[in-house]
């Protein structure tokens, strides 16, 4: 296996210099907020981005994707750190990286086909709610305590500036990031009219960025008892990230497909994000995965391999060692407005404006995503979408199994099957047959239709014995090979007429006889 920084058909090293230089400057705000999401210091956030772009880059993520600490991640730690502290942090990025790198292993990243749209849309509307929600944790005083009204003002004067900024500025020029110029604004507005808002440094010690960077994982294990309880801990929270981190990065490796007419893989996309969240945690960080709105920005800036990535991730690193005192007084208002924007650019507009012409049942997808991504969390909301939609799916499918009957010159009674036949049309299926009053000889015919599972082999198998029972003989037809080889390991339940078996010609020329003699 080769890894390549460049795909020269595509783009240029000059695009993927800058396009990197872009994305990094537009990190160092996300990856902040982020951090404050979850619960950690700041600088754990940066690391993290640092540590994760810089290890999917070198390791095969998909080509222009970037990756680094997200939102969905943030909202899925964030309990945990709460209630058990960062210390748990660590052996459950670990953990969920493992269980990554399983999915990557085991070649199980084609199942992100399985997701439909509606679920992806739940999905995106509800982290879209649940990051803007999030922010309001963050109205406090410097002392920790609630916002006066003072405060409140100046909280308030910050996160409009902030978001007036990135409203207006790109639409007037993108050759800079809206987001580091409004922090720009709004910090200088900060400093000489609201000097006592709470900051960046109020909540973590930037002005020494280094220390306790690649601080290795082991130094924290006195911390930690090593025991089942603690497993049991972190268990869940990395099934969810590790869930939530894949999903997020699989939908936007599909993205990324389609907007540069290529094709990346899931699989080596899991194993990346595997890989990068299991250093990472080694290193005491956050972890993370693909970033929509990053990826974004660097696709749109002309990147399409990742040499982007990487120069982006190296970047932000400089950026962490040497201007740690000034992203010390960002105030935090400043990253509150920040974050607003990124809910409502990453909330899907569209899906308000499709409800009338869709079918109800994605409208209803939708809305049932978005509701358990708020009040339960991600993975769950994304599993329960999934599952409605496959029940849904199943029911409708189940409707469409019909026969259509009729005798014909030699009394021999046909029925033609019409649609799939699965455990959920099994019931329909079998309410077709009249065993008690059709005639001794009766062919169904399954050239129309499937059958999909072991339900269906009994639900043949249970109109077989009925015929049986009455002393009538019964022939399935045009069954396909698959087919055919399940009902033969179900086991002799009737003769098997079917054009590729190999004893089709003596079935039917035997069935011909039959026919001929009056005695079928």
């Amino acid at each position: 296996m080769t890894y390549t920084f460049i795909n020269k058909k595509s783009g240029s090293i000059k695009d993927e210099i800058l396009s990197g230089l872009t994305v990094a400057i537009a990190l160092v705000p996300e990856a902040i907020a982020f951090a404050i999401i979850a619960g950690v210091d700041a600088k754990i956030g940066l690391f993290s981005a640092f540590m994760m772009g810089i290890i999917t880059s070198l390791l095969g993520g998909r080509p222009g994707m970037i990756t680094g600490a997200t939102g969905a991640v943030a909202v899925v730690i964030a309990p945990l750190v709460a209630h058990s502290g960062v210390e748990y942090l660590f052996p459950t990025i670990i953990l969920a990286g493992v269980f990554q790198m399983i999915v990557g292993a085991l070649k199980l990243g084609k199942f992100i086909r399985m997701v439909p749209h509606s679920v992806m849309l739940g999905f995106v509307n509800g982290l879209a709610i649940v990051i803007f929600m999030a922010q309001f944790s963050q109205f406090t005083s410097k002392s920790g305590g609630d916002l006066d009204n003072t405060g409140m003002i100046a909280f308030g004067v910050l996160i409009a500036i902030t978001m007036l900024v990135m409203f207006l500025l790109p639409k007037l020029t993108k050759a800079v990031p809206s987001a580091l110029v409004a922090i720009v604004i709004a910090s200088v507005v900060a400093v000489f009219f609201f000097p006592n808002t709470i900051t960046i440094g109020d909540k973590a010690d930037m002005t020494s960025m280094s220390e306790g960077l690649f601080a290795p994982f082991f130094m924290l294990f006195d911390s930690i008892p090593f025991s089942m309880e603690s497993f049991l801990i972190i268990l869940p929270f990395a099934l969810k990230v590790a869930g939530v981190g894949l999903i997020e990065s699989l939908l936007t490796l599909t993205l990324v497909d389609e907007m540069t007419d290529t094709r990346g893989s899931g699989n080596r996309e899991s194993m990346a994000q595997g890989v990068a969240n299991v250093v990472t945690g080694f290193f005491s960080g956050m972890g993370g995965c693909a970033m929509i709105g990053q990826t974004m920005i660097n696709i749109n800036s002309g990147a399409r391999a990742r040499l982007s990535s990487f120069v982006a991730a190296v970047v932000l690193l400089s950026f962490m060692l040497v201007l740690g005192g000034i992203i010390a007084i960002v105030p935090i208002a400043v990253l509150v407005g920040v974050m607003f924007m990124v809910a409502i650019a990453t909330f899907e507009w569209s899906s308000l404006r499709v409800w009338n012409k869709v079918p109800k049942l994605d409208v209803f997808v939708i809305i049932i995503v978005s509701v358990i991504t708020v009040i339960e969390d991600l993975a769950v909301a994304v599993l329960a979408g999934v599952v409605i939609s496959a029940l849904a799916f199943a029911w409708e499918n189940a409707l469409r199994i019909r026969a259509r009957k009729y005798v014909d010159d030699h009394g021999v009674k046909h029925y033609e099957i019409f649609g799939p036949l699965f455990f959920a049309s099994t019931t329909t299926f079998l309410s077709k047959f009249d065993a008690k009053n059709d005639p001794d000889s009766v062919i169904i015919d399954f050239q129309e239709s499937k059958v999909m599972d072991q339900s269906a082999i009994e639900a043949i198998n249970k109109v077989a014995d009925k015929y049986t029972q009455e002393g009538k003989t019964i022939h399935l037809r045009h069954l396909s090979q698959d087919c055919v080889k399940m009902v033969k390991r179900a086991g002799e339940i009737c003769e098997v007429n079917v054009l590729e078996d190999p004893d089709y010609f003596v079935a039917i020329n035997d069935y011909e006889r039959k026919m001929k003699t009056g005695r079928v």
